[in-house]
């Protein structure tokens, strides 16, 4: 099966690993195909020649500067902006995805190809030129597309840039190990917590759990994100084992529920209410954590934006959407101002 991308790829070894059946282990994801000669992964981006990998490579299919907010991360340089680039493909295939156009690309027809070359060093330049603060590979699956990731990634750290994924975390050790090196934040959708609804998604919930505990361990900045869509994964119960399961790993990592609108092939429900947001935070918080937001309701959960003190309760960043109001951390050293108690994040 050609495509007309086909032609931005290039052999690449780091992600390849011999296996015992004479086939090419490819470790970018947690699919872990095995990989006969011309043999195409799940991702379908990524293929065998001889003892290679043809890996994504050269172009971006979208690249805007984007406020950091909207990725989302909320405790990495508010008010900056990231400079995000995409590729094209998906190691999943989430009916309600609303970046479907790029992720689902050689899987539906209606998906698009149009893509535009690019260096890596062109992008970097870009960014700086932009005066964005960090590279941020989303809009697709990054960890298909690690090693165009890694090579940007290399570049932008000489520029004294912030990194990162935005990612469904369906990862390897392997790939986390690879990445870590060039990579600083890691955003997770964490999309439910039951297996068969990750196995109706084309993934494993063990795998992603697995990734959070991985990214975590290694010194990664973690947020994680659970798109809460009414009738899939919005019960008391799946959000709170969600919440007992982040404040397990740490309870410094902020979560993000949002709420869901109709898109691509799940459009026979309606948007999440306000108040099921507002219920998600507050049992974030009675599991332990210490920082959980509402997104996507500007204004609706109150002070659900913000970021809190967890110890005085002091306002140190105000937001409203992906717009930053006040910012008392800018300039204390990530310490709180009323109390000083440390705020974990990447605040300079």
């Amino acid at each position: 099966m050609e495509s007309a991308i086909d032609r931005y790829r290039v052999p690449k070894t780091e992600l390849a690993k011999p296996h015992r059946s004479g086939k090419i282990e490819c470790v970018a994801c947690a699919h872990r195909c095995k990989l006969a000669e011309g043999k195409r992964g799940v991702c379908l981006v990524r293929s065998r020649s001889g003892d290679e990998l043809l890996v994504p490579w050269g172009y971006t299919a979208g690249m805007a500067a984007d406020p950091i907010e909207k990725k989302p991360f909320f405790h990495v340089m508010p008010g900056s902006e990231a400079l995000s680039f995409g590729m094209l493909g998906c190691d999943m295939r989430c009916e309600y995805c609303q970046n479907w156009f790029t992720s689902q690309t050689l899987r539906d027809p209606a998906a698009s190809q149009s893509v535009r070359p690019v260096t890596a060093r062109e992008l970097v330049r870009a960014a700086v030129a932009r005066g964005c603060r960090s590279v941020v590979s989303t809009y697709n699956e990054p960890l298909i597309t690690a090693e165009w990731a890694h090579e940007i990634f290399s570049l932008a750290k000489e520029e004294g840039l912030v990194t990162g994924f935005v990612s469904n975390g369906h990862a390897t050790p392997e790939v986390l190990d690879y990445l870590r090196p060039v990579t600083d934040i890691y955003k997770v959708d964490l999309k439910s917590f039951r297996e068969e609804a990750y196995r109706g998604l084309g993934g494993r919930l063990a795998a992603v759990l697995e990734t959070i505990r991985g990214l975590v361990d290694r010194g990664f900045w973690v947020e994680v994100v659970t798109l809460v869509v009414p009738g899939f994964n919005d019960t008391p119960r799946e959000l709170r084992e969600i919440a007992s399961f982040l404040a397990g790993v740490s309870r410094d990592i902020p979560w993000h529920v949002t709420a869901f609108h109709p898109d691509y092939r799940m459009a026979d429900r309606g948007p999440t209410p306000a108040s099921t947001l507002a219920a998600a935070r507050e049992t974030g918080f009675e599991a332990g954590l210490s920082f959980v937001y509402a997104g996507n309701l500007p204004g609706r959960v109150p002070h659900a934006e913000d970021t809190l003190c967890p110890s005085c309760g002091k306002v140190l960043v105000e937001r409203w959407g992906f717009r930053v109001l006040s910012n008392l951390l800018s300039g204390s050293g990530g310490r709180c101002p009323g109390c000083g108690a440390e705020i974990p994040g990447r605040w300079k």
